[in-house]
């Protein structure tokens, strides 16, 4: 009898009542035998480092309801929200047993994300205009999205969903849900998307009120009074509540030292910034005029904060220069799948046949031992994990360097088991 098999793309960033809902719901929406997570590692898509390691999420995701977790590549897990879902997607595809994909969303139902990633997906002359015209108008990028998708589905049939269609762009939930369903249109993929309607505060708000606040709100609670208020642990489950005990939570402005070496050793050796990630000329020369202002990570982003670059583009730029990730280097990961290996960061012990049947039907090599990977990787996917590997590295000595406590490294580091 064939299992099913829900798939998860999440940053547990951190890990909160919501993220524990939203498993629940997934498991009842597709009656699975089995729920993989799939997650970013030690650096997250908006731009920043992560609250916590990766491992500790990984051990909060497999206590709260996941059977199996695993890393995004690292270069597509702090990249655009397209690039984002293309290598999660592909990760999840490529495991062979995957046989639902489950998101949050502010909508609830999965119908209008098709209808948008179909149109989306096609990248029409016509839309590529509209895009092109206002982006020139001084829109941003996701407005100026917007106002080619509005003026597309003028064209098509169903006009009468347009609005709510339009609508599913202008929140990052409804944005991503859009992105999964593209990359599963052009990979011909046969897993299911499902999603699963967002409770709680909005996306953004700091409010730690109700029974789900939002991600934000949580990270604020975490530095508040300089972690002396512990009100944010009603928005977590309490059976993983002692684990925001077990590290010294990290946040952007840890970054600000190593990002003003990084500049100014980039600059000295005449290596331009537009080299890096979504870095463009017009971004590179706004960061050189600032070069010497030896400011903090969040204020470098307020500096070159435009309104066609939106804070979280900036910093995700910040980022890609901080860790060395170029055009070049993503252009060889997307030639490669996206997701040419799969690592696997945790697992629960009584849920380990689902390992079994991954090895039976996957498409790419599972990482276990990182001292494996050498001999089982080549090429692209080799330079991929290296620069999972250096990432990591990166996160631990900022760790290190906080608390003067050396921590474990990527070779010394197992992975969880519950």
């Amino acid at each position: 009898m064939k299992m099913n098999v829900t798939g998860i793309v999440a940053e547990y960033n951190p890990f909160h009542n919501g993220h524990a809902y939203q498993i629940r719901e997934a498991r009842k929406l597709t009656d699975c035998d089995y729920c993989v997570a799939v997650i970013s590692g030690d650096f997250v898509q908006r731009g920043e480092v992560s609250v916590f390691s990766k491992y500790l999420r990984t051990k909060m995701a497999l206590l709260s309801g996941a059977d199996l977790v695993l890393e995004i590549p690292s270069i597509f897990a702090v990249s655009s929200a397209e690039d984002f879902a293309a290598g999660s997607v592909a990760l999840l595809d490529n495991l062979g047993v995957v046989t639902h994909l489950c998101f949050g969303s502010e909508l609830g139902q999965s119908k209008n994300f098709m209808k948008a990633a179909k149109i989306l997906g096609k990248e029409s002359a016509a839309f590529s205009g509209k895009l092109k015209e206002g982006l020139q108008n001084g829109l941003s990028w996701p407005q100026a999205r917007a106002f080619a998708l509005n003026a597309e589905l003028s064209y098509h049939e169903g006009t009468k969903d347009s609005k709510e269609i339009i609508s599913l762009l202008e929140t990052p939930n409804n944005l991503l849900g859009v992105e999964y369903c593209k990359a599963l249109l052009r990979r011909g993929s046969s897993i299911t998307p499902v999603t699963v309607r967002r409770k709680g505060n909005g996306y953004h708000s700091e409010d730690l009120d109700g029974e789900m606040a939002s991600a934000s709100a949580i990270r604020k609670g975490i530095f508040a009074k300089a972690g002396a208020d512990t009100s944010f642990l009603s928005q977590i489950p309490e059976e993983i509540q002692y684990l925001f005990r077990e590290e010294l939570p990290l946040q952007a402005n840890d970054l600000s030292d190593l990002l003003n070496y990084r500049l100014l050793t980039l600059n000295r050796d005449h290596i331009p910034f537009s080299i890096f990630l979504d870095v463009s000329k017009d971004l590179s020369d706004r960061l050189e005029h600032v070069l010497y202002d030896q400011e903090s990570f969040e204020k470098r982003i307020f500096q070159l904060k435009t309104r066609q670059y939106t804070y979280t583009r900036i910093s995700r730029c910040l980022l890609h220069i901080l860790l060395g990730i170029t055009d070049e280097m993503v252009s060889a990961g997307k030639k490669a799948g996206y997701a040419p290996y799969a690592r696997i960061l945790g697992f629960r012990k009584n849920k380990a046949a689902l390992l079994g049947e991954i090895k039976k039907h996957t498409r790419i090599p599972l990482v276990t031992k990182t001292a494996d990977a050498s001999r089982m990787l080549s090429d692209t996917a080799k330079l991929m994990f290296e620069q999972d590997l250096y990432a990591s590295h990166v996160r631990q000595s900022i760790l290190t360097s906080k608390t003067g406590q050396p921590v474990r490294n990527e070779y010394t580091q197992p992975i969880c088991i519950i």
